[in-house]
């Protein structure tokens, strides 16, 4: 094992769109959503296990997940939860993490991945961060994972990527979340990939790449190098936090970047970001339901059910349909029109804080 190699998991986001299951006090990052006895959380680091030691692990998170990460990744030292006092999307998450690791170790060579995606072809998925980090080892180069599409799906970013017979390819230019029409095309073609927000770079690129592309980014995190791994970092990274734009590492960096590259991979990814996702990665019975609790079903079909265990569920009828309860919210929705759950958290809102 390289101990040059170092993680960083993004674990600060809400997760709206998986609302009851993912609220503000615990995002689905934190939820054994897949029903293997792990955490999302607790699953992007176990697939890290063999790419670099525990000590090389940096969580990045809110301030108000701090006790929820220390209770599922008990062996990281406080130094190795960097906490944001509020949230400015993330390119500052990247930077902040990026920038105290180059303190430690100037030739650190880093994996940035969310905490909330699943990866089910684990020792593929190893096998192309290793690719990825051999081809970011050797220069000034900033790596993403493409993945393979299988359906021409308007939730992605896109990747374009020069034809070569190379395993790492370079990166034409990204494109935003398209239309189903645009999707097919982009299919069509054979030289896109699904951007799936796992970067790979040296410590030295991604600093470079800063300085060039988003200079105050660069200015407002170089200025605490005397100041990472002290008792001060915590004040500073308050006061400072206040000064960075709310801006994507993709528009901040990848988009502007002349030297990005992709490696491919057909990882058995989502970024589970919605129920028909879940409902799309998992397991399902001889009606083409997916459970996740006590039920009792009667012509129930092509539906995600996901109840407490304690609670004895009976449903007749439902085609198609998402039945999830969690605390104290219990939700029906149809499967195909689940961009209303962003509705229901609105509405929620206002009757009390303890729905959200």
């Amino acid at each position: 094992m390289n101990k040059n190699n170092y993680v960083v998991i993004m674990a600060g986001g809400v997760g709206t769109r998986f609302w009851p299951f993912s609220r503000t006090n615990n995002p689905k990052q934190f939820h054994d959503v897949l029903g293997t006895g792990r955490t999302l959380l607790q699953q992007t680091a176990d697939r890290f296990e063999d790419i670099c030691p525990n000590e090389n692990i940096f969580i990045v998170t809110s301030t108000d997940y701090i006790d929820l990460i220390k209770t599922q990744l008990p062996f990281l030292s406080d130094s190795q939860i960097l906490a944001e006092p509020i949230r400015r999307n993330t390119a500052p998450c990247v930077a902040y993490a990026c920038y105290k690791i180059a303190k430690q170790n100037p030739d650190a060579n880093i994996v940035v991945a969310p905490a909330d995606h699943i990866i089910l072809k684990e020792k593929e998925f190893e096998k192309r961060i290793n690719i990825a980090l051999e081809t970011s080892a050797k220069g000034d180069v900033l790596v993403t994972l493409g993945i393979t599409p299988t359906r021409p799906d308007t939730g992605y970013g896109y990747i374009q990527y020069d034809q070569s017979e190379t395993e790492v390819k370079r990166v034409k230019t990204f494109r935003e979340k398209p239309n189903l029409e645009l999707a097919k095309t982009f299919l069509e073609s054979g030289d896109y990939v699904w951007n799936a927000g796992i970067f790979i770079w040296t410590a030295k690129a991604i600093k470079n790449a800063f300085s060039k592309n988003s200079p105050i980014v660069h200015s407002i995190f170089e200025s605490g190098n005397d100041i990472y791994f002290t008792d001060q970092e915590t004040d500073f990274i308050n006061n400072i936090y206040q000064n960075c734009e709310s801006i994507s590492i993709d528009y901040a960096i990848m988009e502007k970047a002349d030297n990005v590259f992709t490696v491919l991979g057909n990882i058995g990814w989502s970024d589970l970001g919605t129920w028909k996702s879940l409902y799309e990665v998992s397991d399902k019975d001889e009606d083409a339901n997916v459970i996740d609790g006590a039920t009792m079903l009667y012509g129930v079909k092509n539906s995600i059910i996901k109840t407490p265990k304690d609670r004895l569920v009976v449903i007749q009828g439902l085609d198609g349909y998402i039945v999830a309860e969690y605390d104290n919210v219990l939700m029906i929705c149809e499967k195909e029109q689940e961009q209303f759950v962003k509705n229901f958290v609105a509405d929620a809102t206002k009757k009390g804080k303890e729905f959200v």
